[in-house]
């Protein structure tokens, strides 16, 4: 069994759901500052999503658990991370697909796919643990209200 404490975040939403799963992926950084992290390595990378909502679809699900396991561990597990061309670039560092680029991916995968359930839940947070001692958080920034 997986067990960790993660960073919490605020919201005001009734619900929240966190889904963990671990994926085995290698990657590369095309960048000369990565130093050995140039040539291709792989990760145990462990993902936490942290999705929210006020209002459960007519399963009484705010989203099923084995749908975010699908849209994230069946796409990623056992890839190099560097071939999901939509997600990662080689190019722009903003897209290199590093534990920060990771994070954001994952976040666009599942924000993508909840912006088509009619109860609109909210990915608000991924957390992607890359190594023991090292990880990072994503949280999207919300949309200033207008005025």
């Amino acid at each position: 069994m997986i067990q960790q404490i993660y960073p919490q975040v605020q919201h005001n939403y009734q619900f929240e759901l966190n889904k963990d799963m671990h994926i085995a992926a290698a990657h590369y950084i095309p960048h000369e500052d990565a130093g050995k992290c140039q040539k291709v390595h792989g990760h145990t990378y462990f993902v936490n999503i942290t999705i929210a909502g006020d209002d459960l679809d007519d399963s009484g699900f705010l989203v099923n658990f084995s749908g975010i396991k699908k849209l994230i561990h069946d796409r990623f597990d056992h890839t190099i991370l560097n071939d999901h061309t939509e997600l990662f670039s080689d190019k722009d560092p903003s897209f290199f697909p590093t534990t920060e680029g990771m994070a954001r991916a994952v976040w666009e995968v599942i924000q993508r796919e909840l912006d088509t359930k009619v109860n609109k839940p909210k990915c608000v947070q991924v957390f992607v643990r890359e190594t023991p001692t090292s990880y990072v958080v994503f949280r999207p920034k919300q949309k200033e209200e207008q005025q």
